[in-house]
């Protein structure tokens, strides 16, 4: 595994913690040696992540769209900041450099983007592990949603886990490492 897409909110008016998850697990992934992969901000836990990785000396791969870019939201800091025409090019593009996903806490967004990703897992466009950092139970009612619908028979049992949860970082990073094959 060498880079990890991250999915998180752009939120500047979140709780400190959310921030502070987002510094420690763009630092494990520098510390690591890894590269980052991710929507291309310099706010919220965007730019939390990504500057924790640059401060730990690590790379950072950056896809906005041009109209999030002309709002001036784009992180120009990073080590290759694309701009693309609109989200489905983003999507697709950061999909293409990543070998494994995470979800950090965010919104709308962020669960549109986890819920592709699982999705192209399941239709097989991609091998690649897909996994949340929960942090302080934010993804818990995600998770008793997951195992609902796998008792519902929404989710077939084969796929239900599809989506890792962790409250760990290591755990994570390790859990994606192993799922990659190293």
């Amino acid at each position: 595994m060498r880079r990890v897409c991250v999915y998180c909110g752009s939120s500047d008016a979140v709780d400190e913690r959310y921030k502070a998850a987002a510094r420690a697990l763009g630092a494990a992934i520098a510390a690591r040696g890894l590269e980052l992969v991710y929507g291309g901000g310099r706010v919220g836990l965007m730019g939390a992540v990504a500057d924790a990785v640059l401060a730990g000396g690590g790379r950072v791969w950056g896809v906005i769209p041009r109209r999030i870019m002309d709002l001036e939201v784009g992180h120009t800091g990073v080590t290759e900041l694309f701009i693309v025409d609109g989200m489905h090019a983003r999507k697709n593009l950061m999909a293409q450099l990543a070998d494994a996903f995470i979800a950090l806490p965010g919104g709308w967004g962020t669960m549109e983007e986890l819920f592709e990703m699982a999705s192209w897992q399941l239709l097989g466009y991609h091998d690649k592990p897909v996994a949340l950092l929960d942090v302080d139970g934010y993804y818990a009612p995600l998770v008793q949603w997951i195992t609902h619908a796998a008792d519902q028979r929404f989710i077939r049992p084969a796929h239900r886990d599809i989506v890792r949860s962790y409250t760990d970082i290591p755990a994570l990073l390790d859990g994606l490492a192993a799922a990659r094959g190293g």
